[in-house]
């Protein structure tokens, strides 16, 4: 399969017009649900999903303009660990993402607060509006909210692109009052319709090891374009996140020899000192390594546009999903469904068994 040949290449390259299109509706949304979380007098928010739509609370869970405490909690571990993770609290909010919004997770967390946190309420940010998150209503006095994106975001490949993107623009919106959502999303839209052919240029050859660095929100960033690399190869790309400076403390053993090392720099001029300290040192000590550097000035990849690590995220992810497409085409995979005749990954996780949880 060539990789334009693929709805993969097609969701990729989807991503600038759906931002656009989807921006002026959001910022209605967006503004109700601020209202909402107002009137409920929500003190906390969880952030919760499985596997990439996780890792979309992973990029979120940066304080904003408000004083709400944020937290990301994976929906496989409050399953597995429901009294660790939630509690009984009308001033709490979870906040789930899900591209169908039928996985096992998803479900077993809607279960979960129905029977044992039905006070707590919920907000669902889905690309499936026949999904269980957008359809089930709540069985407690706590309130949802749903927002079903645009049909374009429901990724029929196996990996996650436009709907990862999108929901986290989306909650950001939900959350970040102070700025024109529809204007940040209409630059971003235009920043990513340049970036795109760019790095479909720039694909480096494929690497048998890459590893990606972000700080702050970017290593949530990092984390999810490690696993599109991960998932469109099936494996055969072995790959590794860390933060900027975490990853001298132990991680950086992974390097071992022609490795590719993508370093997110952070575009708070503080951040991005540690960002490039860490960026020269592995090009000084790792000469057989390639370091790639995304961000502003001086960056192998330009990605300025709002000065804001949470809004810029989504720029960050593009390098991996589309050289992810090429080296699985590379690879003579099937891009769309890289597992296909495996049957040890699908597309949405399900045949988990759930268990009853005691009171």
């Amino acid at each position: 399969m060539r990789p334009e040949e693929s709805a993969t290449w097609s969701e990729i390259f989807a991503q600038p017009k759906i931002w656009a299109e989807w921006g002026p509706e959001l910022v209605i949304k967006a503004k109700e649900i601020r209202g909402w979380i107002q009137e409920k007098q929500i003190t906390e928010i969880i952030f919760a999903g499985a596997g990439t739509s996780a890792f979309i609370g992973d990029a979120l869970s940066f304080p904003r303009a408000n004083s709400l405490r944020v937290r990301a909690i994976p929906t496989t571990d409050i399953v597995a660990c429901p009294h660790d993770c939630l509690r009984d609290d009308p001033h709490l909010l979870v906040v789930q993402f899900g591209r169908s919004g039928d996985s096992s997770e998803s479900v077993g967390t809607l279960d979960l607060l129905d029977r044992q946190f039905p006070k707590v309420h919920r907000l669902n940010i889905t690309c499936n509006p026949n999904g269980a998150l957008a359809t089930r209503p709540p069985a407690g006095t706590g309130e949802q909210k749903v927002i079903a994106l645009p049909e374009a975001t429901h990724d029929s490949g196996f990996a996650m692109t436009s709907s990862f993107t999108t929901m986290l623009l989306s909650a950001l919106a939900c959350m970040d009052g102070t700025v024109d959502a529809a204007k940040q999303l209409s630059t971003l839209s235009e920043k990513a319709g340049h970036l795109l052919p760019m790095l479909q240029q720039m694909t480096p050859a494929r690497p048998d090891r890459i590893i990606f660095l972000g700080s702050g929100a970017l290593k949530g960033v990092a984390r999810e374009s490690a696993l599109k690399v991960l998932e469109l190869t099936a494996g055969q790309t072995m790959t590794s996140w860390d933060s900027t400076l975490g990853f001298r403390h132990g991680p950086k053993a992974v390097i071992t020899g022609q490795d590719l090392v993508v370093v997110m720099i952070h575009p708070d001029q503080h951040t991005s000192l540690y960002d490039w300290d860490v960026a020269r040192e592995i090009k000084a000590q790792y000469p057989e390594a390639t370091v790639l550097t995304f961000g502003g000035e001086g960056c192998d990849v330009d990605l300025r546009a709002l000065g804001d690590a949470c809004w810029e995220a989504p720029l960050y992810v593009l390098a991996a999903q589309l050289w992810a497409v090429f080296w699985s085409a590379e690879l003579a995979l099937n891009i769309d469904n890289p597992f296909a005749g495996k049957g040890n990954l699908s597309r949405v996780v399900s045949g988990v068994t759930l268990y009853p949880v005691q009171a």
